[in-house]
């Protein structure tokens, strides 16, 4: 069969990024020096690092049958069930229609149960919105990602304090990761040691479009291959600074 697959589950859409020579200034009209279009969104911006890292990989979500399209469903519960859980090692869900979610991992948790520990799925949940209807999530990854904005709508400064206020939420044995910015990030796992990763910036930031999807993906790639959670953040550090330094993606790998 071989090497079972990383599954993302998310949005998918289209990014349109315009180019200028300065920040606009509000109520001012600024010519734009280049505009391209690319795919974005985050559970697919992860799905495209991990496949560049050289990981095998999925995406699952609503796609749409041209270039633009309005107002596409969020994948459900009823759609995870045609999954075959046998293709996969890891499912990251990027955190949207909460209530679905939940089901679909619960669905994964009764999988696991059924089978040997090798064969058993990891479960990631990425947590960036500020929506009540997200914090649920926070309680079923094995590895859970909360942003740096909704580290700061809890009331914390810095990723160090948000992982320590934030880590009663998840479950038991589970690793709370917290990315911020320049500051680089920081871990929480059940041993109650807080692990700290400093970032690497490019000599000139170029696009950061994306650079929390590139160090979530570079995380989930370093600990599917066996690597620690301190080596996982530092590698997803390194990797999501060296995306700010290009555009797009081409090139994080070299």
């Amino acid at each position: 069969m071989g090497e079972r697959r990383i599954l993302c589950i998310g949005l998918v859409c289209l990014d349109i990024i315009n180019v200028v020579d300065r920040y606009p200034e509000e109520d001012t009209d600024t010519r734009c020096v280049s505009q391209r279009w690319q795919r974005g969104g985050n559970a697919s911006n992860s799905c495209t690092v991990l496949s560049l890292l050289g990981a095998p990989c999925a995406f699952m979500g609503s796609l749409a049958p041209g270039y633009i399209a309005e107002n596409l469903p969020d994948v459900t519960a009823d759609d995870f069930q045609k999954v075959d859980l046998t293709q996969y090692k890891w499912i990251h869900w990027e955190g949207r229609n909460a209530d679905e979610q939940v089901k679909m991992i619960q669905r994964v948790e009764e999988y696991n149960q059924s089978c040997q520990k090798e064969q058993r799925i990891n479960i990631s949940v990425e947590i960036e919105k500020e929506r009540e209807e997200l914090y649920q999530l926070f309680q079923y990854g094995e590895v859970v990602f909360v942003s740096k904005d909704v580290a700061k709508h809890f009331g914390f400064t810095s990723s160090s304090e948000a992982v320590r206020g934030l880590y009663p939420r998840v479950k038991k044995g589970a690793f709370l990761v917290c990315a911020w910015a320049e500051h680089g990030a920081d871990a929480l796992g059940p041993d109650g040691r807080v692990l700290h990763s400093p970032s690497f910036p490019p000599d000139k930031i170029v696009d950061t479009l994306g650079a929390g999807d590139t160090f979530n993906a570079s995380v989930i790639y370093a600990l599917s291959k066996g690597q620690t959670m301190e080596e996982a953040i530092t590698f997803g550090c390194r990797i999501a600074g060296k995306k700010c330094g290009i555009q797009g993606y081409d090139g994080i790998t070299s």
